[in-house]
């Protein structure tokens, strides 16, 4: 009797190659099936039209589609600049197919095209935590649930800038908040370039994909149109100059059993007292009792110039953007150095080995090395926690504090947390 016809062969290898335009629907099929979606037509075209910009990886049992993830073509503002990022998403493998390095592969897919077209970092939101450290995916940002009792005036401790508050339509916004979003993006590691179909089809959605409850985005600006300079009016002397001192994009909801919700996707402002002028907007809306604000930065200035810590609440934190290190030395040597630091770090990084051993980093405001050396470690982490440091979100001394690296000679993590700080915490409410 033929053996083989008793015993199943063993599982066929899995290939990886790019999935072709005419893949996408079948991609997406697969996705929705890992994450138990059955979406409208409108939002599948809405899917569809994203992975168009995006590049594809495949995973396949032979003909059979088992494995995808997509990454978009980012490009994220770091310390002193920004870089290429890809910014994975859909994530998805067959239930079928589960521990058989499907996963793994793709990864790794992805690191070598990341490698190749020369994009130092990249990253992800994770929809499961325990799952992308294991690839040197470390948490760069965090954000904070902010809640406002707003059954009563917000009350602050800074006058509100006084300048008019201005609707605008939805439309609008690329051109709009475009330039002034390119701005201020600068002003924190860790935030997405915005193109116009970016605007359009992840902000100005009319329906929320979470809660078809709420309204459509409302946009509310602080300040006159246009920008410094621009033939707006001759202003009065010793006020502002023209232009967008701030804005919130935000959702309203009515609620029979509770006062009406506000909830707030964005805020930015160019000054604490612009900030104030936003929140108190927002606070004040109409038959409404209550704000929630997710993914505010740590940092957020509400939390020191808010007068009553009872009516304006931390409910939680949570970690946002997951940094992946493909290139170290490029990352590093990309990014600007607030003073000047000389280590030596051991890097262990086990899926892109060019990555691993010792390096001696020497930076300043003038620049940064990064060298191979054979002088001892001064400091030994994983490249995920690296990683975690990186936009300054997160001290290494607290890593070794944590018991995630090991600090050999006296003073490194000092020194190094001072090179690596930023003037405000990396932070983005940019989700895909």
């Amino acid at each position: 009797m033929d053996m083989e016809a008793v015993h199943p062969s063993a599982p066929s290898p899995i290939q990886f190659r790019d999935i072709p335009e005419a893949g996408i629907d079948r991609a997406l099929s697969l996705a929705y099936l890992a994450f138990h979606q059955s979406p409208e037509d409108e939002k599948r075209k809405h899917n569809h039209d994203l992975l168009l910009g995006c590049t594809r990886v495949g995973a396949y049992d032979g003909d059979e589609l088992v494995g995808f993830l997509a990454a978009f073509p980012f490009t994220v503002s770091v310390p002193g600049g920004e870089l290429p990022c890809p910014g994975i998403t859909f994530v998805s493998v067959a239930p079928t197919h589960r521990r058989r390095g499907v996963l793994s592969g793709m990864i790794a897919e992805l690191f070598a095209k990341a490698v190749a077209e020369a994009s130092p970092i990249a990253a992800l939101w994770a929809s499961e935590d325990a799952i992308y450290g294991r690839f040197g995916f470390g948490v760069a940002t965090y954000g904070n649930t902010v809640e406002i009792d707003s059954r009563r005036p917000l009350a602050l401790r800074i006058a509100p800038d006084d300048r008019p508050l201005r609707l605008v339509d939805p439309s609008d916004v690329p051109d709009l908040l475009g330039p002034y979003y390119d701005r201020t993006r600068a002003d924190r590691p860790g935030r997405l370039a915005r193109t116009e179909a970016w605007w359009r089809e992840e902000w100005m959605v009319t329906e929320d994909e979470e809660d078809d409850e709420l309204s459509p985005p409302r946009i509310v600006t602080l300040g006159t149109p246009g920008s410094p300079g621009s033939p707006v009016g001759p202003g009065t002397p010793g006020s502002p100059p023209p232009g967008i001192a701030g804005y919130a994009i935000y959702r309203t909801k009515a609620r029979d059993d509770a006062p009406g919700l506000v909830r707030l996707d964005d805020l930015e402002a160019d000054t604490p007292a612009a900030a104030a002028a936003l929140w108190r907007y927002l606070a004040s809306i109409d038959l409404t009792g209550v704000v929630q604000a997710w993914g505010r930065p740590l940092d957020d200035p509400l939390l020191l110039f808010a007068a009553d810590r009872d009516q304006v609440r931390v409910t939680g934190q949570f970690p946002g953007l997951w940094v992946r290190l493909v290139d170290v030395r490029a990352a590093l040597t990309a990014r600007s150095w607030a003073a000047p630091v000389d280590v030596v770090i051991d890097v262990r990084d086990d899926h892109l080995p060019a990555n691993a051993g010792r390096h001696r980093l020497t930076a300043s405001p003038d620049g940064c090395t990064y060298e191979r050396t054979d002088r001892p470690a001064d400091l030994t982490l994983d490249v995920r926690d690296l990683a975690a440091a990186y936009l300054g979100g997160t001290g290494t001394d607290a890593l070794v504090r944590a018991g995630l690296a090991q600090e050999h000679t006296p003073g490194t993590t000092a020194a190094l947390d001072a090179a690596l700080r930023t003037a405000r915490l990396p932070h983005t409410v940019d989700e895909f």
